[in-house]
């Protein structure tokens, strides 16, 4: 893929598994891991069979996005997974980089027992209140979603970083406006990323539609990503402004 006229400096996108990529990476090289890891919420379907666009597109018969991987794992085996990518997350950051972790409520506890098991200290739990959701009678709504945060040891409190929000209030991106069908809104990922220290590196071992990326460049962050699947991290690659790291190739 060539490069666009506009692009972001400061950011790669890698195509191919996180966990492989990032044994190829530099160690001790970002000072943050922020990422939307798949929640593997969609495990009950999977065992029919279904695809990810069953629960998550709202127009399923004239849906355009791609399905995406790692949704349909049962929850220990995606525990085990996200403990060996956070452990080799550790390994690339900084002491002292922070982690930041998207998940619903039912993957919580696991993923705090991931982080933990791979080293990092858990530092806490923000929420991102959605606004909106499905109304189900007599049931409290499920409008939150959760991220996880923690460091590589200590996190003195003189670092340069601001006070950031404990609640995070910004509405879904549209369905017609999506490139991915669980994007996340670059006005919050722009909030999200402030937790890095400025002019930091990130890396996002779960791209998906580049957000994470697209927003640590616009607030100044040199960034790395990686996806798996070729559409879409083709996708973007066109949305960020960058060419496309081919992972049979030499990083």
């Amino acid at each position: 893929m060539t490069r666009p006229a506009i692009g972001y400096e400061g950011i790669k996108l890698y195509k191919g598994d996180a966990l492989a990529v990032m044994r190829r990476l530099e160690p001790g090289a970002y000072d943050a891991l922020i990422t939307d890891p798949p929640y593997a919420a969609g495990v009950s379907l999977a065992a029919k069979g279904a695809s990810t666009a069953a629960k998550y597109c709202e127009n399923k018969r004239a849906n355009l996005l791609p399905d995406f991987d790692g949704d349909g794992m049962d929850q220990r085996t995606w525990t085990l997974f996200m403990a060996d990518v956070l452990r080799e997350g550790r390994r690339l950051c900084k002491p002292g980089a922070v982690c930041a972790l998207f998940i619903d409520w039912r993957m919580l506890p696991s993923l705090t027992d991931a982080m933990q098991r791979a080293g990092w200290i858990w530092r806490g739990v923000a929420v991102w209140d959605k606004l909106s959701s499905r109304p189900q009678k007599g049931r409290f709504r499920q409008q939150a979603e959760f991220v996880v945060w923690g460091s590589v040891g200590r996190l003195p409190v003189s670092r340069p970083v601001p006070v950031l929000p404990g609640v995070f209030r910004h509405a879904n991106v549209a369905a017609a406006e999506r490139v991915h069908q669980v994007q996340k809104p670059l006005e919050l990922m722009r909030e999200v990323v402030k937790i890095c220290v400025p002019g930091g590196r990130v890396l996002d071992p779960f791209a998906g539609s580049g957000s994470t990326l697209l927003a640590a460049a616009q607030e100044g962050y040199a960034a790395d990503g990686i996806e798996c699947s070729p559409g879409i991290a083709r996708t973007a690659a066109e949305r960020l402004g960058v060419a496309l790291i081919e992972t049979d190739k030499e990083v």
